[in-house]
């Protein structure tokens, strides 16, 4: 990843620059222990200066301070360098539990990656903070409110197609259930049992056999004209669109007879009220699923039309998510203008956020810089405005729903969405991704682009996760209720990504671990670990001891001498 390269290096810089100050503060310690609380008896210039030409010049000298070295020294060095080690530790795991990154890291991104010549590209002109702060606030939304999915299958025509050639139930009980309840909320009223038909359709949509659903459908037809039983015949018995749209057709015609008749009379009680409340629902689910037949069926432009007069005729019906049918129904046609005028409409803060707004937002800005955009390049030169926007687009989406990536990257197998979503869950993820994977790829670049930046967007999440950063903290309920919705047989449910630990962590852990063995060998077996320490250091200084050989050799003996004295 773009990102990803220039950081490795970054790491690998601070990594030496750091473990070189390391090193000098163990030997600062070191020397001031063994001076001033051992007392040892060996010179204190041969100890308190560094390795180095004025004090290793030949062999004979490396040697002498070697034999100068008790087993002492080496159980305060490694001891020493262990407490240090030991402590850094703490202060960065206290550091990282309560601001979520590394102290060193920081510190490292903040002051020594502009002297190392890295460019910073990690620190976003976060222009949607203030947004973000206002979502978090404005926004008392359900933690895992179960929502009707706008772009749901027909489950006689797709659900119940899949099912026959694999063998597999694509829909689980809860959410077959929760369609139960919603079917029941919008077709059915108290007053149902005055009129036969939708007394038997009020018993039908309790039924759980779909075949006791489809015969009750049928007897209240025989008494007259009903809309739900269109409806109901519409979604589970007919095998195609085709059939679908004919007997949606049907439904629209006897829906809008009792949609006239019930609003004419909607002032006379609250028992009329509710009728025309019920019709009303009848009539708008009828038109939205017919614009979605003509979509499926590749009359798009038909589609488009239909869900804009539905959306002036019913402006406050803002349950059935309608803009979402519209949104991908206007990237289909690639009219991205008017995409953008929906967008502006409905990514509102004081509106509830989907994937669906986010990623398409994300997506608009992509297509301005994707075709164009080249990781290498932008690591060298860093990133311009309009980059910076779509990837500050992309982190956003990012944040709001994280299991999207995967399945728009093809790195997670796509299933048939739910007839409900948990919104910032996998089933939003999966409903999203299955009907927008095309819009993406069809955007030249912008998967690549999404490919190499949305992982940085965990990078700038607060942690714990009970922080937000622009928007309310992600909901820890999420991956039970997704158990719910999603088949989970043939499907492995996508969890939050868990936050890695920083790699200073790492480093310092391993090097605590490190010293503090050397620190208990050394104790215990003092003579071999001196050994063991004056063979590597006489390796470790022989580089060395050769080249200052080389230097005498060539330099004169009175210019050395001079050198040797300054």
């Amino acid at each position: 990843m773009a990102d990803n390269g220039a950081g490795l290096l970054d790491q690998l810089k601070s990594c030496i620059v750091w473990s070189w100050a390391y090193f000098w503060t163990i030997w600062f310690f070191v020397m001031l222990f063994l001076v001033n609380i051992l007392r040892l008896p060996f010179r204190y210039d041969s100890l308190t200066t560094a390795p180095g030409p004025a004090m290793f010049g030949t062999e004979s000298s490396l040697s002498m301070f070697l034999n100068t070295l008790t087993p002492k020294f080496y159980v305060a060095l490694t001891g020493t360098s262990s407490l240090i080690s030991g402590l850094i530790l703490i202060f960065e795991w206290w550091y990282f539990r309560k601001y979520g990154t590394s102290f060193i890291e920081q510190v490292s991104v903040s002051h020594l990656r502009p002297l190392l010549g890295g460019v910073d590209n990690s620190t976003p002109t976060n222009t949607n903070t203030s947004n973000g702060d206002a979502d978090s606030n404005r926004q008392s939304v359900s933690e895992c409110k179960v929502w009707r999915n706008p772009l749901n299958l027909f489950r006689g025509a797709e659900y119940n197609r899949y099912t026959w050639v694999t063998g597999r139930e694509p829909l689980t009980y809860y959410d077959m259930n929760l369609s139960a309840q919603d079917h029941q909320t919008f077709f059915t009223c108290d007053s149902d049992h005055l009129r036969p038909a939708d007394a038997i359709m009020q018993k039908a949509w309790r039924e759980r056999n779909p075949q006791a659903r489809i015969s009750a459908a049928h007897e209240a037809l025989e008494l007259e004209d009903c809309a739900t039983a269109y409806i109901l015949l519409a979604e589970e018995e007919a095998t195609t669109i085709v059939e679908a749209e004919k007997l949606f057709k049907q439904a629209l015609k006897a829906g809008e007879g009792c949609y006239r008749r019930s609003q004419q009379l909607q002032h006379h009680g609250s028992q009329y009220e509710a009728q025309h409340r019920r019709d009303t629902n009848v009539l708008v689910y009828i038109k939205r699923r017919l614009a979605m037949c003509s979509r499926k069926l590749g009359r798009t432009r038909e589609a488009v039309k239909m869900m804009r007069d539905l959306m002036k005729e019913f402006p406050l019906l803002s349950m059935f998510n309608i803009h979402e049918n519209l949104l991908e129904s206007l990237l289909e046609l690639q009219n991205y203008a008017d995409v953008q005028a929906v967008l502006a409409k409905y990514d509102d803060i004081s509106l509830p956020k989907s994937a669906t707004i986010c990623y398409t937002a994300a997506l608009l800005k992509a297509r301005a810089v994707s075709d164009k955009f080249s990781p290498e390049a932008a690591s060298r030169r860093g990133l311009s405005t309009a980059e910076m926007n779509a990837v500050e687009a992309i982190h956003r989406a990012v944040e709001f729903n994280p299991h999207v990536p995967k399945y728009l990257l093809e790195m997670k197998s796509l299933i048939l969405p739910p007839e409900h979503i948990l919104k910032r869950g996998d089933s939003e993820a999966i409903a999203y991704a299955f009907f927008h994977l095309q819009h993406w790829k069809r955007v030249e670049g912008a998967l690549n682009l999404l490919h190499c930046t949305w992982e940085g967007t965990f990078r700038m999440i607060p942690y714990p996760l009970e922080k937000g950063h622009l928007f309310y903290p992600y909901p820890i309920c999420t991956e039970t209720a997704d158990r719910e919705l999603l088949p989970t047989v043939f499907h492995e449910v996508s969890v939050y990504p868990k936050k890695e630990l920083p790699f200073f962590i790492l480093f310092t852990a391993g090097l605590c671990s490190f010293t503090a063995m050397l620190a208990l060998l050394t104790h215990q077996f003092p003579e071999l670990m001196g050994v063991f320490a004056k063979a590597f250091l006489s390796t470790l200084f022989a580089p060395l001891n050769f080249i200052m050989e080389k230097v005498e050799s060539i330099l004169p003996s009175s210019l050395w001498h001079q050198l040797t004295r300054i």
